[in-house]
């Protein structure tokens, strides 16, 4: 978790070493006057005895007062002593007393961070919204604008009420989809047809919900009152989603009689995915040989992952069963599901690196080709401009020194990344290319599937920790790729921007949340797995 001095404004670190230099400097030249300043004072006359002469011849000193002279003399020299010394610390109590003070006015006018909250708030999470409306409520210290910051909630939102938000309503379809697929492995997609339709209606209401979201972040409509409705109307959106599950999914959840059969499918599984783990750990060996490290930053630490949801899964499971063997079947049901999820969690890890194995292997394949099709694309540029000048000239100079860059870096012999470089091929093009159809289509096509992939597998596994405006911008990626909707080639940049935003918003919210949360599943008797 990242420390409260953090979380706030930053610190001025400036001047409190300022003021640790100077003492130090203070104190170091003052010992080293202290210690020269006898060597280079001369010494005095030494006492001078008194002599008179005897009426023996001899000479007589005065004792006394040779005595009296060294006793003065003695006195003298050690009230000197103590004269730099006394000076030396009224300095440094003076400069002390300086710097707490300034330390003191400083903490005084600083502003702290507001309790329960993890991170400076984004812009469009800082909005107020009336109370009661889910999403919106208002920006009161320590909460940022669309999230409810109260402890135990990972990352779910909602008014003091308990209506549900979008964080809570999205979080709890994805539950639903991990239990679907189990119940389904039991009894046959026919035996959950009506399941599965209820859990197709609360998508189709989610995604409604985060349209107008995304819609409000960006400042639509702009009067007060209407954004007010606006957020009723998600609030609305987001009790019918977990309305419809709880309806949907009542029939479908384990019996007491059923649990036996419920954990050979989980323990199956389990067991598949376990095999599985080795092969996509040489699969990303492999990958790592053949491409650029930054190719494969979005599953590196996968096969980990899945290893470690697969060994609280085994303890899960194990718990199913003692629960199960003594009679205890709700308790037995709560260690299944959290079994499940944990079991489902390393699949999406697992798969999402074989996906972008495959997903690489074919934009390896496809970058040649997208070249010959961008310099087929600019040709039709290049002619000699009508009168009145060249508007494409600027475009034109930058796609091509892009296409000489990109081909450096295919011919160097040096790992690279090759979805990456479609990216920079169909961006630098997209301003001169209608890409209705052809190579350059497809390339966009596939970086922007990879970015949504990518995006939607971290939240499925990290969903605890993953806040409202990273949901907000991967859920417009997924409307805008959607089948349809992608008609032009810059729908496809944004939507492939937009879900990369998403998931570098996901991976920082998770850093500032800690991982705690993003591993931690709630069990139905309310125990955290």
């Amino acid at each position: 978790m990242t420390s409260p001095l953090f979380r706030g404004r930053p610190r001025r670190a400036g001047p409190h070493l300022a003021v640790r230099v100077v003492h130090a400097a203070l104190g170091g030249a003052a010992g080293f006057v202290w210690l020269v300043l006898p060597g280079m004072t001369p010494p005095a006359d030494a006492p001078v005895a008194i002599i008179t002469p005897s009426s023996t011849g001899g000479t007589v000193g005065t004792a006394a007062a040779t005595d009296a002279t060294a006793a003065t003399d003695g006195d003298e020299t050690s009230g000197a002593d103590l004269v730099l010394p006394v000076a030396v610390v009224g300095a440094a109590g003076a400069l002390a007393g300086y710097g707490y003070v300034r330390r003191r006015r400083r903490a005084r006018s600083r502003t702290a961070p507001g309790p329960g909250r993890p991170g400076a708030p984004r812009a469009a999470d800082a909005e107020a919204a009336a109370p009661g409306h889910g999403d919106g409520e208002a920006a009161a210290p320590g909460r940022g604008g669309g999230e409810a910051a109260a402890p135990g909630r990972g990352g779910g939102e909602g008014d003091g009420d308990g209506v549900p938000g979008l964080v809570d309503a999205e979080n709890r379809l994805l539950a639903a989809r991990e239990e679907l697929a189990f119940a389904e492995a039991r009894g046959g997609p026919e035996a959950v047809a009506p399941w599965t339709r209820a859990v197709r209606d609360a998508e189709a209401e989610l995604a409604s919900a985060y349209a107008m979201r995304q819609r409000y972040d960006e400042g639509v409509p702009a009067d007060a009152a209407e954004r007010r409705h606006v957020l009723a109307g998600i609030a609305g959106r987001c009790q019918e989603v977990v309305r419809t599950l709880d309806a949907g999914s009542a029939p479908w959840s384990v019996q007491a009689a059923q649990l036996p059969g419920a954990l050979e499918v989980a323990e199956a599984r389990f067991r598949e995915l376990t095999a599985r783990t080795p092969a996509v750990e040489a699969t990303l060996s492999a990958l790592h040989a053949r491409y650029a490290p930054a190719a494969l930053d979005a599953v590196t630490g996968y096969p980990e992952l899945a290893k470690d949801r697969l060994v609280l899964a085994t303890t899960e499971l194990n718990g199913a069963r003692q629960a199960c063997d003594l009679g205890r079947p709700t308790e037995a049901t709560g260690h299944l599901r959290a079994a499940e999820g944990a079991i489902a969690r390393a699949g999406v890890f697992l798969a999402e690196t074989d996906r972008l194995a495959r997903d690489l292997a074919e934009a390896a394949q496809l970058v040649p080709a997208a070249l010959t099709g961008a310099e087929a694309e600019l040709a039709a540029h290049r002619a000699p401009a009508p009168p009145g000048g060249a508007p494409h000239a600027a475009p034109l100079l930058h796609a091509d020194a892009v296409l000489a860059a990109v081909r450096a870096e295919v011919t160097s012999g040096r790992p690279y990344d090759p979805l990456e470089l479609l990216r920079r091929v169909v961006r630098a093009t997209e301003p001169l290319s209608a890409g209705e159809c052809g190579v350059l289509a497809a390339a966009a096509h596939l970086a922007a599937s990879d970015s949504l992939a990518a995006a939607e597998a971290f939240l499925a596994t990290h969903r605890e920790g993953v806040r409202l405006t990273a949901r907000t911008r991967l859920a417009e990626a997924r409307r805008l790729f959607a089948r349809g909707n992608a008609a032009t080639q810059a729908d496809r940049v944004r939507a492939d921007d937009l879900a990369r935003e998403a998931r570098a918003s996901a991976e920082q919210d998770v850093r500032l949340r800690g991982h705690q949360s993003a591993g931690a599943q709630q069990r139905p008797d309310g125990q955290m797995a």
